[in-house]
């Protein structure tokens, strides 16, 4: 049975990110809104976000009622595919969802290939967005197939690369009066221990041979970039996002690098929307140590406790500490037991556990 309403004049906050893997931002926003409203919570407003991962597109057009694009663009393995990019403020800004052309999602387990993956088509689709009339480009750089650097997406823009240097006057041609954001869902540099090669080339098929070259070749391209640039990418934070596309476009095109979920946040004016809140629900499929590094749930979290705004979490697996959860200031309700992933059934539960201990 339904719980009996009680309206709380200001709204319930729902804003998780994706649940990966089962649940889209917008599932999940839906699947916690529904049980909060089971458990007698009203109103309930929801904010899909997403950390700069696949999502980030789907989350800015749909809050800033942008509009999407298809264009043909070339995958990690060189292939035709569709891919798609958004406009937001008439066109003046794009948002360029790196796994649309390059993600992990477009290969099968028998053609993962990290030494020919490449971001070349990456660099089409912000070709592409370019091509609008788009003066600002928000590259998202989550999911990617590719431990390249980002060579292959600066060559698509039209930069020109040898052993010896760079020739970066195309590049620089089409980038001239655009501010080129990079949405990190990471903060691991481009070499070194946590880099992109060994923390995520083994996610993209590579064998301990395999990443020792991966990892050799991203130093030579960071002291390319030195030479050429003045731009060390090797130990930047966010760098080695998306197997160092982040840093290639930092280093050579001159783009910002940030937290994905920070400038998600950012766009989506979240601050407002929670400071006009009774309480906050956020929620992605699983919280842990990572999550204290930037991700969504974190970025929320922080925010509602310096505004004072009461903060909860429904997730999937919850796998993090007490100490971390105090650090955060929050309340988890799991939808699952385990490592079972949570579906929208599972979230619509929890949900109305996490509004039987809001109301008391």
């Amino acid at each position: 049975m339904r719980a009996a309403t009680k309206p709380t004049k200001r709204p319930v906050l729902v804003a998780p990110d994706k649940f990966k893997g089962t649940l889209t931002a917008a599932e999940a926003a839906s699947a916690i809104g529904a049980g909060l409203a089971d458990g007698g919570l009203d109103p309930v407003e929801v904010l899909p976000l997403a950390d700069g991962g696949e999502g980030t597109m789907e989350a800015l057009v749909r809050a800033r009622r942008g509009r999407v694009l298809s264009v043909d663009v070339t995958d990690a393995l060189g292939r035709p595919v569709s891919a798609a990019f958004g406009l937001l403020d008439g066109g003046r800004t794009a948002v360029v969802e790196m796994a649309q052309a390059s993600g992990l999602w477009r290969l099968r387990a028998g053609e993962l290939d990290p030494l020919a993956a490449s971001t070349r088509g990456t660099g089409e689709l912000i070709s592409a967005a370019l091509e609008t009339g788009a003066r600002e480009v928000i590259v998202a750089v989550g999911g990617s197939a590719t431990t390249d650097g980002g060579r292959g997406a600066l060559e698509a823009l039209g930069a020109r690369f040898t052993d010896s240097g760079a020739n970066l006057r195309e590049l620089q041609a089409q980038l001239r009066k655009v501010r080129l954001l990079v949405a990190c869902d990471v903060r691991n540099p481009l070499c070194g221990p946590s880099g992109a090669a060994r923390a995520f080339g083994p996610q993209k098929g590579a064998g301990p041979e395999q990443v020792a070259l991966l990892q050799q070749r991203l130093r030579e391209w960071a002291a390319l970039a030195k030479r050429s640039t003045g731009r060390d990418p090797a130990r930047e934070p966010m760098a080695g996002a998306a197997g160092g596309l982040a840093g290639g476009l930092w280093a050579f095109a001159g783009a910002e690098l940030g937290s994905g979920a920070a400038l998600v946040l950012d766009a989506l004016g979240f601050d407002d929307r929670m400071r006009e809140a009774f309480v906050v629900v956020s929620g992605e499929g699983r919280i842990d140590d990572q999550t204290m590094t930037g991700k969504t749930l974190f970025e929320v979290a922080i925010r509602s406790r310096q505004a004072g705004v009461p903060c909860y979490a429904v997730v999937g697996v919850d796998a993090l500490d007490a100490f971390g959860k105090r650090v955060l200031n929050i309340e988890v309700e799991a939808g699952s037991r385990g490592e079972e992933p949570a579906g929208s059934a599972e979230l619509r539960q929890a949900a109305r556990r996490i509004a039987r201990r809001i109301l008391g």
